[in-house]
């Protein structure tokens, strides 16, 4: 049913389009209220049905970290829009639509048309989740008294002004290799590191260990730490790690403890009070802050999904694991503004060129394809 709805959209807004060699220019007929209403409940049904199918199959500790390693290359992007779009990738991949399994740079079309690029004609782009919110302002917070701000509306003198969101809606992204236009600069690439650590990666995060209260000293082996490589104790504040390891496998060591730090101690807010769940999210945070760096922190394994997300009483486990991979994506986030700046960038295009940016407007002649209508299912993506 939900299949026969979307392909209703679609072929209502096909045949609303005219191409600019039929016409000589690209014109629409406005959606009536039925059609659009059609067009966005069909997209948001398809992107909601992606999203549950993903997290299903995120059974085993393998395919979560995959998907925690595939969010931190899209970090600025949320964990459920990651998951959206590597599903999509890989379906695109696996109908000869895009070269390759794995997306580089992701971008909405406005995003895109500043660097002269725009989506290709045959090519669809990947619903993301795009938030709805709404503004209040007030003049004293504290007393609960908020009034809502019109979509124009000026707070008045003195007033703050906070958002709320009420709902999720959906944009449209697309990787570089469906698009066409001008070239693309490529940013440099982490290189993968194997028993090497990247360069100040230790010391950024053993002083975040300090920062946090917590003194930093080395085991001489995992028979000293009872059978672990690295060990945090909430009480003495301290964090301990083996010493008789490979430089890589410390530093993947020490960010598992700094998860720990960060998310887990118990004098914090907000603590996790399920031990499974602290283990996979300290697990996560070290994968992302490795997978940032280039750097292949070994045979780290979390136990199967399944087990840990169901310890949450009255909890659906895909619940569980949607607040699982946003808590440690924002964890690492904040990390990463007192570490070393990473080498790649977080899936989105280079910026263009001050001294050469690229062309904002195209003649029909210059046209490969019909332009996009800027309403409704072609929507700029807001990163959630």
């Amino acid at each position: 049913m939900n299949a026969d709805r979307h392909l209703m959209a679609k072929r209502r807004l096909a045949a609303r389009t005219s191409s600019c060699e039929e016409v000589g220019a690209v014109a629409w007929k406005p959606y009536t209220p039925e059609e659009a209403r059609a067009v966005r409940e069909a997209n948001l049904e398809q992107m909601e049905s992606q999203l549950t199918r993903r997290v299903d199959e995120l059974v085993t500790g393998d395919q979560w970290l995959e998907a925690m390693r595939f969010a931190a290359q899209f970090r600025g992007r949320s964990f459920l829009n990651t998951l959206l779009i590597q599903v999509q990738h890989l379906n695109a991949y696996s109908e000869g639509r895009v070269p390759t399994p794995y997306p580089s740079y992701v971008a909405g079309r406005s995003d895109w048309r500043k660097l002269g690029r725009w989506p290709a004609k045959e090519q669809t782009g990947y619903l993301v989740r795009k938030p709805v919110v709404e503004r209040y302002a007030a003049t004293n917070p504290a007393s609960g008294r908020w009034r809502k701000l019109g979509s124009r509306e000026k707070p008045r003198p003195g007033e703050t002004v906070r958002e709320k969101m009420v709902n999720v809606t959906y944009g449209k992204v697309w990787d570089v290799s469906q698009t066409d236009g001008e070239p693309v600069p490529e940013r440099p690439r982490p290189a993968v590191l194997v028993g090497a650590a990247p360069a100040g990666l230790w010391d950024g995060l053993a002083a975040e260990v300090g920062q946090q209260g917590f003194t930093l000293r080395n085991a001489p082996n995992v028979l000293a730490l009872d059978g672990a490589d690295g060990v945090t104790d909430y009480t003495t504040r301290e964090t301990i790690i083996r010493a008789d390891a490979e430089d890589a496998e410390r530093v993947a060591v020490l960010a598992h403890e700094v998860g720990h730090i960060l998310m887990h101690d118990p004098e914090a807010e907000g603590r996790e009070p399920h031990r499974g769940i602290r283990e996979v999210e300290a697990e996560s945070a070290a994968a992302m802050v490795c997978a940032i760096y280039g750097l292949d922190s070994g045979p780290s394994s979390v136990p199967y999904v399944a087990g840990w997300a169901s310890t949450v009483k009255d909890v659906e486990p895909a619940e569980v694991i949607r607040r699982t991979g946003e808590r440690v994506r924002r964890i690492v986030l904040k990390l990463l503004d007192r570490l070393p700046e990473p080498v790649g960038g977080d899936g989105s295009p280079p910026p263009p060129s001050p001294t050469n940016e690229a062309p904002q407007t195209r003649t029909c002649a210059q046209q490969s394809r019909p332009a996009a209508r800027p309403t409704l299912a072609e929507t700029e993506a807001v990163r959630l």
